[in-house]
């Protein structure tokens, strides 16, 4: 089997096995797209005057997205355009993080296992995605391969999503990744580690249009 059936063969399986293994929210899982390389144009398209899906004041009024989030990195998010929270929040989440400063690693990998599709037009999901920096803690040449090597990169990646958008007071806790891998989550209130790498929660429960994200300082290996 060729690299781009594998991907597809994955894409397609991987939501049937979170169906079978149920997740820590209930929900369903998410449909996998076919594999891009391109960023902008994989965008799920929204209904004209539609909000992103959740995060629902009390008055059904859509919650200001910058007001949800938490952690130290948050401040680093531009405050306004397409990478603020706000234009973050109307985005799905591969396109959402191309705009977001922080990320520019982890969408260069997404694109390179052609995973933008998968991820955008995943209807619940939720991402621990690396920082830049968090990329750096890899070596120069191991990463080089890793970025090479579409089977093991994709492992990687869909290590870091499981299926629902899991806000701060559900996120404690062991989750089924879309790479079939258990994720353990711990800790509470606005201090959350994450995997066997202990990674740290830098910036929290960040709203896109079709996911929950949590930025975390070091890459889980499945």
């Amino acid at each position: 089997m060729n690299t781009r059936s594998t991907l597809v063969a994955l894409a397609l399986a991987l939501p049937l096995g979170l169906a079978a293994c149920g997740s820590s929210t209930g929900t369903a899982a998410p449909a996998a797209g076919a594999a891009s390389s391109s960023m902008t144009s994989e965008a799920a398209p929204m209904a004209t005057g539609s909000t992103p899906s959740g995060d629902m004041t009390t008055s059904g009024t859509m919650a200001d997205p910058a007001s949800m989030v938490f952690g130290t990195a948050c401040a680093a998010v531009p405050k306004d355009g397409k990478g603020s929270f706000q234009g973050m929040a109307t985005d799905p989440v591969a396109t959402a993080a191309s705009n977001n400063p922080l990320l520019s690693t982890l969408v260069t990998a997404v694109k390179a296992a052609g995973l933008v599709d998968t991820l955008n037009s995943a209807p619940e999901i939720t991402v621990f995605a690396p920082t830049n920096e968090a990329f750096t803690k890899i070596p120069a040449a191991d990463l080089k391969k890793v970025l090479a090597d579409k089977a093991t990169l994709t492992k990687i990646l869909t290590n870091h999503v499981v299926a629902g958008k899991i806000g701060p007071d559900k996120i404690a806790g062991t989750h089924r990744t879309l790479a079939g891998t258990d994720l353990m989550v711990e800790g509470s209130g606005k201090d959350f580690t994450v995997g066997k790498e202990k990674a740290t929660v830098l910036c929290g429960n960040v709203p896109t249009a079709n996911a929950t994200v949590y930025i975390v300082d070091s890459v889980l290996m499945p």
